[in-house]
């Protein structure tokens, strides 16, 4: 039961909208707002341990009909329940990633992603700090309409490290999972 909501937690909070791109074809000579686009994502997950809201909205661009680059902007707040008194972070980063449309709805994916990001202690003490990630995999979008589609994706922390009795890292594994529902803009 536990790894059950360890995954769920995982899931809602590194869920990550990605705009509409895939098979759509682009003109012969697209104009800079035809090859823009955008998206979003919304995590949430609520249990008797923690309270958990992702946001992270996308923007991206086409730079040829396979090749896309662009920003994924994250904001997480998480309040802590069994803490006593309750404590709650607010997390932020910034992610640059590169997409590679292989076939059909398959791609390739590699993002970096720094992202400062709160924790407590276990002697109750709260502290900010920076982690960053160099994350590569691949997945699928399957578009469902004309602005909307779902996607699953499955990343690898290249940068992960276990981490040590005194070491808070943002990531309990080098495997992250999104999956999601996108709506266009």
């Amino acid at each position: 039961m536990k790894r059950l909501w360890i995954l769920m937690f995982l899931l809602g909070s590194i869920q990550t909208t990605f705009g509409q791109w895939g098979d759509q074809p682009m003109q012969e000579k697209p104009s800079w707002q035809d090859r823009m686009f955008f998206g979003g994502g919304l995590g949430l997950s609520f249990s008797q341990s923690y309270d958990f809201v992702s946001v992270s909205p996308i923007v991206g661009y086409r730079l040829t009909q396979r090749l896309a680059t662009g920003f994924n902007f994250i904001y997480r707040y998480t309040k802590y329940k069994y803490v006593t008194p309750n404590f709650s972070t607010n997390d932020y980063g910034i992610s640059p990633f590169l997409r590679y449309q292989i076939y059909g709805p398959l791609f390739l994916h590699a993002e970096y992603e720094h992202l400062n990001y709160q924790y407590i202690t276990y002697t109750g003490e709260t502290f900010r700090q920076s982690y960053n990630s160099f994350l590569a995999g691949g997945g699928f979008f399957q578009p469902v309409g004309r602005n909307a589609g779902f996607f699953a994706v499955a990343l690898y922390n290249f940068s992960y490290n276990t981490p040590g009795p005194n070491d808070y890292y943002p990531y309990g594994s080098p495997w992250i999972l999104r999956a999601g529902i996108t709506a266009g803009f």
